[in-house]
């Protein structure tokens, strides 16, 4: 019985860690961005967002209605906020867009 208990833990703690994996984004062909400023005006962050994927060495254009155009491929951006150490991480994902 207190193995079952020991299995059932394990397997519990597996399933929230891949969990948390796929909601913040390690999915295979999605970007990830963290900001270490948070950004409140759209605007601003479109351009910092345009601005980090340039630096990466991307080719980057905004088309609008949280779509951007990464090297020739749209991806959909969406934003995450996760508290780290008591401080929240504005963390950007940008999925590729079916």
């Amino acid at each position: 019985m207190f193995w079952m208990y020991i299995i059932l833990g394990t397997a519990v703690g597996i399933g929230m860690f891949l969990f948390f994996n796929w909601l913040m984004g390690y999915r295979k062909g999605h970007i990830q961005i963290d900001f270490d400023e948070r950004y409140m005006d759209h605007q601003e962050y479109i351009q910092a967002i345009g601005e980090e994927l340039s630096e990466r060495g991307h080719t980057v254009h905004y088309k609008g209605d949280h779509v951007f155009m990464v090297d020739g491929k749209p991806y959909v951006f969406f934003e995450r906020n996760v508290p780290m150490g008591g401080v929240p991480l504005q963390r950007t994902i940008l999925k590729p867009q079916k």
